[in-house]
């Protein structure tokens, strides 16, 4: 399973995002899934990439062209795609990927899983959708999509497939349990 994974290129505050991306990396490698992301080697990005390529996964970096000629690719990642803007990266990310996860990140992390949320809600795209809400990070979206459900805007079937796991655990029970739902045998 091809998982696309968005993240920030700054390392946070925190040790914990570090510690926690290094986990999320190395299962993903380790479990047989290759990661998908947007082929930087700064911050949380370099941390996830590395992790995966140590516990022998492959790994598929996206990135436009103006980052690499800034220096920001990681040259050991098994695969990396160039594209001219950042929009041609989204939807590459999104078609090469069977399942997205948001870590936490900044605004680039927000809209990129936010075009998943859509598609998600919208049934264009049948794959989890899940906000790593590490130490609540992402409780913000979820009091506001909820809200988006109190007032009419949205409901709770447009966001069954939008999923928030504080642990990697969870994480994996959500992408186990949609692979089993579509026939598909993932190692969690």
């Amino acid at each position: 399973m091809n998982i696309t994974v968005y993240l920030g290129a700054m390392e946070g505050n925190d040790p914990l995002y570090k510690q926690a991306v290094r986990e999320l990396g190395t299962w993903i490698g380790s479990s047989g899934h290759a990661l998908v992301y947007g082929g930087s080697k700064a911050g949380l990005m370099g941390e996830l990439a590395e992790s995966v390529l140590e516990s022998g996964g492959e790994v598929t970096g996206v990135e436009p062209q103006f980052f690499i000629d800034a220096g920001y690719e990681y040259d050991a990642i098994t695969r990396l795609i160039v594209t001219q803007t950042m929009t041609e990266r989204k939807d590459k990310m999104i078609e090469l990927g069977d399942a997205f996860i948001a870590f936490p990140g900044g605004t680039g992390t927000l809209e990129e899983i936010s075009e998943v949320m859509s598609k998600v809600s919208l049934g264009h795209l049948d794959a989890p959708c899940i906000l790593y809400n590490l130490r609540g990070y992402y409780d913000g979206l979820k009091t506001l999509l909820d809200h988006m459900t109190e007032l009419g805007f949205s409901s709770n079937e447009r966001q069954k497939g939008i999923s928030f796991a504080g642990t990697l655990q969870e994480i994996q029970s959500i992408i186990g349990t949609w692979s089993q739902a579509h026939g598909q045998d993932v190692e969690t």
